[in-house]
């Protein structure tokens, strides 16, 4: 009964989550894609609203993220898959189906080779790292789809072409760059210090509140994130805290 409702209360609060960021996101696409105008809005609140949306961005693919892991909506598959599938979607024309088993792969092979996020042959440099990243997750159908919605978007919709490239496009790219180098690159480039286990992966030394604002606490708790998949982003400090209470490190 009490894991029933450990799961629940972790739905409820997940989903919820989920719920906030992918309104959020979607009232600043809409708005910024067929209402903002330079001349009404001025430069400065565009920057605001970009800088938002790649935050909200970065949160679409880490709530599609925890789907992939049950993290989302324990006990409910179907849940997960559905939510993940249209965060990715929203975030830039991801393949949920595409991307679970290559996130699956990370996780069981994390920093070698066979490992689909990291960069065998250049463990330390982010540049050919992030080229590799950027192939891995960007494929001719999320181009497709990204297109067709463009179309429609100017052609059915008449909204702006440049508009569109501010507000989802710059969002997207600059949320894959903090994605990988908050959320990927850091915690598994190698370092002159070891890494703790097999899991190939640690902590970033970073504020809880840097940590959110970040990569939603994949950079400051990934080495948490690797010892227990199951455990929410937002569950990653409470994990932590646990841990050093029980006297592990």
């Amino acid at each position: 009964m009490e894991l029933q409702q450990t799961r629940a209360r972790q739905r409820l609060v997940g989903l919820s989550i989920a719920a906030l960021v992918i309104g959020a996101w979607v009232i600043i696409h809409l708005f910024g894609i067929f209402a903002w105008g330079a001349s009404e809005h001025g430069w400065a609140f565009a920057l605001v609203l970009v800088a938002v949306q790649t935050w909200l961005s970065t949160g679409l693919f880490i709530i599609a993220h925890d789907a992939m892991h049950g993290a989302l909506a324990p006990g409910r598959p179907d849940w997960n898959r559905r939510v993940g599938t249209l965060c990715l979607m929203l975030y830039a024309g991801l393949s949920y189906r595409q991307l679970l088993p290559k996130h699956g792969a990370h996780h069981r092979h994390a920093g070698t080779a066979e490992d689909p996020d990291f960069h065998a042959a250049n463990p330390r440099r982010a540049l050919p790292w992030f080229g590799r990243f950027f192939a891995t997750y960007y494929t001719h159908g999320q181009i497709i789809r990204i297109s067709a919605a463009m179309l429609v978007y100017t052609l059915v919709l008449g909204a702006s072409y440049w508009n569109i490239l501010l507000f989802w496009a710059l969002p997207a790219l600059l949320a894959l760059a903090q994605l990988f180098y908050f959320g990927t690159y850091l915690p598994h480039r190698h370092h002159r210090d070891e890494f703790a286990d097999n899991h190939r992966a640690r902590s970033l030394a970073l504020s809880p509140a840097a940590s959110l604002f970040t990569c939603f606490h994949f950079g400051g708790y990934h080495h948490e994130h690797h010892l227990s998949p199951g455990t929410a982003w937002w569950q990653l400090p409470g994990f932590r805290r646990s841990r050093q209470a029980s006297g592990q490190s």
